[in-house]
Formats: C-alpha cells, structure tokens, sequence
C-alpha cells in the first residue's frame, strides 16, 4: 500500500512560489477588493451606486446637511459633458478620500477634486474598446465603485475596466459579452474580492429599423475577479437564442432573447447571497423574465427566483404604429415591459431578513431574504396593469433604518412616497410639484416638460434628495415629505472644465450623491430641454 508523500523541497517551492505571486499581486492592486471597505462607508465618502452593499442609498453619517441647514445649500461648481446626439448620461458620481469618479458621455472618465471640480485625470475608453463614432456613441452609464486604490465600472460596448484610482491606469478590461447591442448599465458591486455586475443591450432599441434580425441577445449577471480580470461564474437568464423563421421581411427571426439585467446587483453578508432584478423577454417566452434572483456569490447558483410576470415580451417595434407582425406578443396582451430596472434594499423587519425591490409597474416587492417567499408588496400607482414601465418605478429606492423612500416617473404626476418597512402602508406621499413645469428653464418649453420623478432616491438624516424631469433637483423632509430646498438646473453653466454646459432633466439610472458635506447630480437625462450644450454635473455646498 502507498504511504502519504511528505512535501519535499520542490513541493514547498512551488507554494512558496504560488504564496509570493499572490502577494505581489495583492500590492500591485494595493488592496483591491481585499477588505471590502464598502461595506464599513466612511462619512465623507459615497464609493458606489449602492452606497453600500445592502443597497440602502443613505449616508446616516453625513452631519452638516440637515433638515436645519440643507435651504442653505448652494452651487459650488459645474462640469461640462461633451453633448452627444442620443445620449442620455446616467453615470452617478462615486466621491472617495476628496476625489470623484465619474462616467462621461463621450467615452471617457473622469477623476476631479471633490471640492472644486479641478481634473486629476481623464481616461478614454476608445483604446480599448473601439474608436468613437457618430453612429455607435459610447458612453459611460455606468456608475462607478471603489474598492482599495481601483475604481471599476462598465462602458455602452460592454467592458468592464478596473483602474488605479490614483492615477486612471488600466489595471485590467474584460468584455462581458461578445454581442454588438451588449452594454453595461449596471453598476458594479465589489465583495470579497469579485466585481459582480449585470449585462444589458441595446438590441430592442435595434427594432425600430424593422429589417432588424430579431433578436439574438441574452442578458446575464457575471462574477469578476478583482485583482485579475478573469470571469469567475456567469448566470445566462434566458436559454440560448436559435433561429425560428423569419419575420414577415424576410429578416431572420430569433427566440428566446432579452432578459437584460440594467439593475446594481447587492448582497446580504450573512449569506454571501446576490439579488438582482431582471428585464423582459425581447422574443419568444423563456428564461428569468421580470425577475428577482437570489444568486451564490461564490458560484453563481440559483438559491431562489422570485417571478413576478410571465410572459412578458417587448421591443421598441410593439410600439411603433402598424407594425404589430413584429411583436407577437402584442396580439395576447403579453407586451408589458414590466420589467426590473431598480436595485433592491436589504434590510430586516424584526429578526427576519429581508430584500425589497421596486418594478416598472409600479409594484414594490418585499421577500424573505432566504427563502424568497413574499413578504408583502405595495402598488403605488393607480393602475399597475397599465402597459409600458414609464409610469412604475424605474431606478432605486432608499432604506433609512425607519422607512422606504420610493419613487414614481412619468405616473400623471410621479410621487414620492415614505413606506413603512414592516407592512408596506404609506407613511406620506408627495405629488412632484403642480408648478414646476411653471417656472424655470423648462416654463420655455412645456410641451417637453413632466411632472415625474426621475433618478433613484437618496436618504441622509432627516432628508429625501430625489430631482425631476421639470429640472427642479429638490430635497424633502424625511418625516413629513415636505419640499425643504429645490434648485433649477434648466441653464447655462460655467464650467470648471470649459465644456459649454446646460443642465436638463435630473439624470436616470443614479441619483443624488452626498457625502462630506455636498450635493452632487447628474443634469443630462430625458426630456433634454433645447441647447447647442452638453449636461452637466452639479455640486452644491453649505456656505
């Protein structure tokens, strides 16, 4: 019988030699991903678009703006975007040690002095990914994280890159899917040393030219590792597309397809366990549509999936008159668009965990964070059965430890809403208000204006912050709903960086930013109100 072999020389060298390659890896990235520091968010900073990885979106350290002191803030800088037809800029700024972080609309990304808006850095992400073009415009919508000395993020050609803070060097870049429509619009997560983020597309919007080959994308949520930029486990949500036919152009028809992930995936800790919200089908039935997925972050298993519309199948093409042939789902009323663009909130009733996340539909969902099993749910718009998710909730809610902060975009009006975390009953609401197409830059152009609410809500002590398509970012009473400050962004700006600036609807996909002390907002979004200008991005101060 053989006996056990004790290592000899060449057995310890190679684990030495393994042990040392680890090590200088780990200092070449200087702690990337290694201790998990956003978990443990220090006041003056906000280094993701989760703020942190329970997805709460509340700064409870932030001291200086209060509900005593916020009617004194004012703006203290402005950066110019290069405009750019068709873009509309949904980076949120991540503020970490003094510095923001920031996507651009012309393919690049940006460091600046948290306080003054001075450039430490630009980088640009043609050099990798492609030159830019007129017809193929590149922008980062991505927010970013930061973990140790890296920034990650993702671009509109569906790279994820990881840089040295400091600096903007590249450590590391990894095209997530190989598909041209493939983007990223979700922002990443960073836990014990993976990158988690969600895969998007563009291909639904590609139907409006019907002599498109509908439809051949599949969403997923994938794990990267930190300090290598390898692909740890991808979870495809929908089955792999075949050809069916064709449609009735003769183009190659498609199924199944879709089930984009747009959302920020978060984590609960205590089990190592990611949930992210999912998009619709864009041809046939199949897959994780409209749904919410409990993932193992350490390989990406299903632990549960929570489905709350089937079937649901849409492009851009059920929309346009005449065309019904190409979205079948149209003639059995499956052509929802009910989809999950929100990230979710962990959090606890009691000593039960819980996830809750809001839909296009306009339906906040509560579960119990192990099992999946409902908890409660809460419509806050009058008919959540009304086709299309404009009217629903489209980005992120908030999770101050006392209430829900959720809002509603183009609901007829969009309303803010304060729910109680136990049962779902609402605490107040606020309509967005009567006269803010009224006054302002948008008063020039009603016919462009809305009463909606349109980026993901932020909470500090005491406040709500959450801006609107009339162009009016505004902060509410926490405990009353009440408007306590609002600016008008609808103008020109000066800008630190000299890019002719001029602020529209308060951007989608992020919100506010707060952190030591400033306001930060992204002023690039829908409806974008005339001018020859780019968004902007604003901070405001305390005098």
């Amino acid at each position: 019988m053989s006996q056990p072999r004790r290592p000899g020389a060449a057995g310890f060298g190679t684990a030495l030699v393994a042990l040392l390659t680890a090590l200088v890896l780990l200092a070449a990235t200087n702690g990337a991903g290694a201790e998990d520091t956003e978990s443990r968010p220090r006041p003056a900073n906000w280094s993701s678009w989760q703020f942190d990885q329970a997805g709460s979106r509340f700064n409870g350290q932030e001291s200086r703006i209060t509900p005593a002191t916020v009617g004194g803030l004012g703006l203290k800088w402005a950066f110019g975007h290069e405009k750019v037809q068709g873009v509309y800029l949904g980076s949120q700024p991540a503020v970490v040690d003094g510095t923001l972080y920031v996507g651009g609309a012309e393919g690049t990304f940006h460091a600046m002095d948290a306080k003054t808006g001075a450039a430490r850095w630009t980088f640009d992400v043609a050099p990798v990914a492609g030159a830019h073009s007129a017809t193929n415009p590149d922008p980062v919508r991505s927010s970013p994280a930061v973990e140790g000395n890296t920034v990650y993020f993702g671009d509109n050609r569906g790279y994820l890159y990881a840089l040295d803070r400091r600096t903007g060097a590249l450590r590391w870049s990894l095209k997530l899917d190989t598909h041209p429509q493939a983007q990223i619009t979700s922002s990443p997560l960073v836990y014990n040393g993976q990158v988690y983020v969600g895969v998007s597309s563009k291909e639904s919007g590609a139907t409006f030219d019907l002599t498109y080959p509908c439809c051949t994308f599949r969403g997923s949520v994938v794990a990267v590792n930190a300090y290598t930029g390898q692909l740890s486990w991808r979870h495809w949500t929908t089955p792999q597309p075949q050809q069916v036919g064709t449609w009735p152009n003769g183009a190659a028809r498609y199924e199944p397809s879709g089930v984009a992930v747009w959302s920020s995936p978060v984590v609960d800790r205590e089990t190592g366990t990611i949930y992210v919200g999912t998009g619709q089908n864009y041809t046939g039935a199949a897959g994780d549509t409209d749904s919410v997925l409990a993932l193992d972050a350490g390989n990406g298993n299903v632990r549960w999936r929570s489905q709350e519309v089937f079937p649901d199948t849409f492009t851009v093409a059920c929309g346009i008159p005449g065309a019904d042939a190409y979205c079948p789902s149209k003639a059995n009323g499956t052509d929802h668009d009910w989809d999950f663009g929100a990230s979710a909130n962990v959090f606890s009733i009691g000593n039960r965990r819980v996830i809750g996340i809001g839909q296009k539909n306009g339906i906040y969902h509560v579960y119990d964070a192990l099992t999946g099993a409902k908890v409660w749910d809460r419509a806050v718009v009058a008919d959540p059965n009304t086709k299309g998710g404009s009217s629903g909730i489209q980005w992120g809610t908030s999770y101050d430890g006392t209430r829900l902060y959720v809002a509603t975009w183009f609901a007829n009006p969009g309303t803010l809403y304060a729910l109680d975390p136990a049962t779902g009953a609402i605490l107040w609401q606020t309509e967005s208000p009567a006269d803010g197409c009224q006054w302002g830059g948008a008063a020039a152009n009603p016919e462009l204006c809305q009463r909606a609410f349109t980026p993901a809500v932020t909470a500090t002590r005491g406040l709500v912050y959450e801006g609107g398509a009339d162009g009016k970012m505004r902060v509410f009473s926490a405990a009353t709903g009440a408007v306590l400050w609002q600016y008008d962004v609808v103008r020109d700006f000066t800008t630190v960086n000299g890019v002719p600036g001029h602020g529209t609807a308060l951007s989608g996909g992020g919100g506010a930013v707060v952190a030591d002390g400033m306001l930060y907002v992204q002023a690039a979004y829908y409806p974008q109100y005339p001018s020859n200008a780019g968004g902007v991005l604003l901070a405001f101060s305390l005098p």
